[in-house]
C-alpha cells in the first residue's frame, strides 16, 4: 500500500475510534431510553468501521481527545440534535475520502453505506424538548434584538450619558421581559395546556431577560456611550450569528437568509432609532 493512501487510512480510523468515543458518551447521557440503543448501535457501527480499517493498516490509532472535549462541551451547551447534526455533517465530508480510497480498499462502499444511514437514523430518533420551543426562543430573541437595540441607540444620542443609558435600558429590559412572557404564555394558552404555555413564556422570558445582559453590559462598564454602542452592535451581530447558525444546524435551515434578514432588521432599527434620538436632542433641547 502506497504511504500517502496509508496516512489517509490511519487518518479515518482516528475519525472512526474518535466518533465512537463521542457516540459512546452522548449515549450515556441520554436518557431516553430509545435514542440511547440507536446511539449505542452507531457507537458499535463506528467501532466497526475502526476494526476494519485496523486490519489494512496492522496498527491501533488514537482517537482526538480535543474532538471528544469540543462535542461533549458542544452537547452540554447547546444539546443533542445540534452536536449529532455538525458531527453528520463532518462524517459526510468524510465520506469524500472513502470515496478516493475504494480503489485500494472495495469494502469502502459499505463503509459509506452505513455512513449514510446514520444520518437518516439520526433525523429520525431526534426528539428534543427544547427544539418543540423555537418559536418561543425566536420571539423572545427577536423582540429583544430589535427593541432594545433601537431603545439603546436612541438613548445613546439623545442622552449621551453611559451610567443613565444602562438604567434606562435596564428598566425597559425587565419591564419588556415580564410583558413577552405573559403575552406568550396568553397566546400558547389559548391553544395548548397550560403546562406548554408556560414552559413557552419561560423560554420566551428567558431568552429575552439573557440578551437584556449582554446587550447593557458595556453600558455599565465603558464611559464613552459611542463605543459603547459600537460594543452593543457587535454584539447584537454575534448573538444573531451564534442562534442562527445553531438552527440552521438543528433545523435544516438556510444559514446566509436568515442571518442577512435578522441582522439587517437589528441594525435597520439601531440606525433608524439613533436618528430619532438625534432628532430628540437637537430640537426638542434634551441635556443630561
Amino acid at each position: 500500500m502506497e504511504k500517502k493512501v496509508r496516512k489517509k487510512i490511519e487518518s479515518i480510523q482516528r475519525e472512526e475510534i474518535t466518533a465512537y468515543h463521542i457516540y459512546c458518551y452522548l449515549a450515556k447521557r441520554e436518557k431516553n431510553s430509545h435514542n440511547k440503543e440507536i446511539l449505542t448501535n452507531i457507537a458499535k457501527d463506528e467501532m466497526g468501521h475502526y476494526n476494519d480499517f485496523k486490519e489494512l493498516t496492522k496498527k491501533d490509532v488514537k482517537p482526538s481527545r480535543v474532538q471528544i472535549f469540543f462535542y461533549s462541551l458542544l452537547c452540554l451547551i447547546f444539546g443533542l440534535t445540534f452536536s449529532l447534526k455538525l458531527m453528520e455533517r463532518l462524517e459526510a465530508k468524510t465520506s469524500i475520502d472513502y470515496s478516493k480510497l475504494e480503489q485500494h480498499y472495495p469494502g469502502i462502499v459499505k463503509i459509506i453505506e452505513e455512513e449514510e444511514a446514520h444520518e437518516k437514523v439520526l433525523l429520525d430518533l431526534i426528539d428534543e424538548k427544547k427544539l418543540n420551543y423555537v418559536g418561543s426562543i425566536v420571539l423572545g430573541l427577536n423582540d429583544a434584538l430589535v427593541e432594545l437595540t433601537g431603545a439603546l441607540a436612541g438613548f445613546t444620542f439623545a442622552i449621551q450619558n453611559s451610567r443613565a443609558i444602562a438604567l434606562m435600558g435596564l428598566i425597559t429590559g425587565v419591564a419588556a421581559t415580564f410583558s413577552m412572557a405573559a403575552s406568550e404564555y396568553l397566546s400558547q394558552r389559548q391553544e395548548t395546556g397550560r403546562s406548554v404555555a408556560l414552559r413557552s413564556s419561560l423560554y420566551t422570558g428567558l431568552t429575552y431577560a439573557i440578551t437584556v445582559v449582554f446587550l447593557i453590559t458595556p453600558y455599565f462598564l465603558i464611559e464613552n456611550p459611542f463605543v459603547n454602542l459600537g460594543v452593543m452592535i457587535s454584539i447584537v451581530i454575534f448573538i444573531i450569528f451564534i442562534f442562527n447558525f445553531y438552527i440552521s444546524v438543528a433545523k435544516d435551515l438556510s444559514f446566509i437568509r436568515r442571518f442577512l434578514e435578522m441582522a439587517g432588521i437589528s441594525v435597520g432599527v439601531a440606525l433608524l432609532s439613533f436618528g430619532i434620538g438625534w432628532v430628540v436632542r437637537t430640537f426638542l433641547g434634551l441635556d443630561i
